[in-house]
């Protein structure tokens, strides 16, 4: 029963730790990258797609991405896409083929990045503490209904505490390593 419950609060927290990497992902460093808009959503013949399900998203160079509808019909819902994110690009259409050139950061914007990668950092350690929390409450329910002891109680919090240690340490270096991206020119 303990191992079921450590068991699911390591996948919990590694769930809490994915979303963290997902959403540093889509935040624009100056680099290319197809995580930057495969998020958007395109209204495609009345329903939002994720901009990857209706078109290939390729890397020309380091600044920028190429956008290549599947449907010719495609091009203009998804200019309009991009132009409404808070992303801040402008794409240039040729034919069939969207370009979308990625602006250099001015040193302003990068701290104002770094600000907000520290933000969502934030926001995935709470979340790891609240499943490190759920966890701890169930523990004092079962030791208070006399299904473990204390010192399997005790031994039980002992893991709990360093797993999430573990998972908070590897928020702080996806942290760290978003920054340094970031403030890389």
């Amino acid at each position: 029963m303990l191992e079921d419950l450590k068991k699911d609060a390591a996948e919990r927290m590694q769930k809490c730790v994915l979303a963290l990497k997902n959403e540093l992902k889509k935040m624009r460093t100056g680099r290319a990258h197809p995580a930057l808009v495969e998020h958007l959503k395109v209204d495609y013949y009345g329903t939002d797609s994720p901009l990857q399900q209706v078109a290939r998203i390729t890397v020309e160079d380091a600044r920028t991405l190429v956008i290549t509808p599947f449907d010719r019909s495609m091009v203009q819902p998804i200019e309009k896409a991009i132009m409404k994110s808070d992303l801040g690009l402008m794409p240039n259409t040729a034919g069939t083929i969207i370009r979308v050139p990625m602006p250099a950061l001015t040193e302003e914007r990068r701290k104002d990045m770094t600000k907000v990668v520290r933000h969502e950092a934030e926001n995935g350690r709470v979340a790891v503490r609240n499943v490190r929390r759920d966890v701890m409450n169930e523990l004092k329910e079962m030791l208070k209904e006399k299904l473990v002891s204390q010192d399997e109680d005790r031994r039980a919090q002992d893991e709990i505490q360093k797993l999430t240690d573990k998972y908070i340490a590897e928020i702080d270096q996806a942290m760290a390593e978003k920054e340094k991206e970031v403030m890389h020119i």
